[in-house]
């Protein structure tokens, strides 16, 4: 049975040669495949509603985080009957992609996996930062405080060699920017607590790049978000506040099969449907480990089974 399918490529990422022939080995010549470029100003928010206009059954996100993103945010306000996703990783994040076991590397073997047909249904986290109209998809995780800055000082290059050693080296660049935040926390229904830390995490899945996990239950069909708290004070609580991310919820875990997410008075881990964060001061902010500048407010939410991955 043909498709209709919709290519939505960033021309900054991949050849478009290399990007046509890996789409023509991949696809049978009766489906009806379509392309749309992205562009400086827009990322692929207007390629991905013509795509959606058009009637494809599969719209391909073929880039980075960003282009990624901005498509399931398209697909996911669709509803009933939306596309499915497909992605081609070409950045140097591709943070879903890593958490849903999607081929990197290879644009062929990342198509055929989409080929396969194959989908799995996932959630989208939501975020309206201060007093924006509109909210923010994210698909893996938003962070404010040393997380931000530690994005903004991490080396790329350094990640790829040296995987979560190169967080280590940004941590201590980052901490002569990132203080201590006093924030207001609101999960779900309960009561609003009083709490300050150097880092405020929100995701819906929970590695990122080194093979770092730092939101160990985070599964990214459960209907929630996941959230950690780091509150380290001095060389000894970050010593083992990174021992506990590395170690203790992460190498130890996958080792022992253990399920037990640890949490300590430096580093906290809850979850919810909804939650409401209020600071002090502007922070830094990231959405999908791209810079997002300062926020002062933000409202987050899931929506459950919001998008249909092919992986």
């Amino acid at each position: 049975m043909s498709e209709r399918i919709g290519i939505v490529w960033n021309p900054t990422k991949i050849d478009e040669a290399v990007l046509r022939d890996a789409v023509s080995a991949a696809f049978s010549e009766d489906d009806d495949v379509q392309w749309w470029e992205t562009s400086a100003d827009d990322p692929g928010r207007s390629m991905a509603e013509a795509a959606v206009a058009a009637g494809c059954d599969v719209v391909i996100a073929v880039g980075g985080d960003g282009t990624v993103r901005v498509v399931a945010e398209v697909i996911a306000q669709q509803g009933e009957g939306a596309p499915a996703l497909g992605i081609v990783p070409q950045g140097t994040g591709n943070l879903l992609a890593r958490n849903l076991g999607i081929p990197l590397g290879s644009v062929p073997k990342a198509l055929t996996t989409i080929a396969a047909g194959r989908t799995r249904g996932i959630d989208m986290g939501w975020v309206r930062a201060d007093d924006a109209e509109a909210e923010t998809g994210f698909l893996v995780m938003i962070g404010s405080g040393l997380d931000a800055h530690m994005l903004a000082e991490t080396d790329d290059d350094l990640k790829d060699k040296a995987g979560w050693l190169a967080y280590v080296e940004a941590m201590g660049r980052a901490l002569t920017a990132a203080e201590t935040m006093d924030f207001t926390l609101r999960v779900d229904d309960g009561d609003e607590q009083l709490l300050s830390g150097h880092t405020l995490l929100i995701g819906n899945c929970g590695a990122i790049q080194g093979g770092v996990t730092l939101l160990p239950d985070a599964v990214p069909d459960d209907g929630r978000l996941d959230l950690l708290l780091v509150s380290a004070d001095g060389a000894a609580q970050w010593m083992q506040t990174l021992r506990t991310i590395v170690w203790d919820n992460g190498i130890r875990r996958v080792l022992a099969g253990d399920e037990e997410t640890v949490s300590t008075d430096a580093a906290q881990h809850l979850s919810g449907e909804r939650i409401r964060v209020r600071l002090s001061t502007p922070s830094a902010f990231e959405i999908d480990g791209e810079e997002a500048g300062d926020v002062s407010a933000l409202d987050v939410r899931v929506q459950p089974a919001a998008l249909r991955v092919l992986c």
